[in-house]
């Protein structure tokens, strides 16, 4: 399974965004829970997950401070 890519997530709306990062913190969570409970069977998901929400939160900001400066800017 490869990496996700980014281009995926910034053809995601705001809304659909917000719903994915928690999702994505959903599922972090779940494997912790599962490895500490010594259920995980496949331990290169947590690699897949930190990168996918990495990329989530990275489009997020540009898109935040995209907004903020063209506020600034129209001032």
């Amino acid at each position: 399974m490869p990496l996700p890519k980014i281009s995926e997530a910034r053809e995601l709306s705001d809304e659909q965004l917000a719903s994915e990062i928690i999702a994505v913190k959903k599922q972090l969570f779940q494997l912790r829970l599962q490895k500490a409970t010594r259920q995980l069977e496949k331990p290169h998901q947590f690699k897949h997950s930190r990168h996918r929400l990495a990329q989530l939160l990275t489009v997020e900001a540009e898109r935040k401070r995209a907004a903020s400066q063209s506020a600034n800017q129209e001032e």
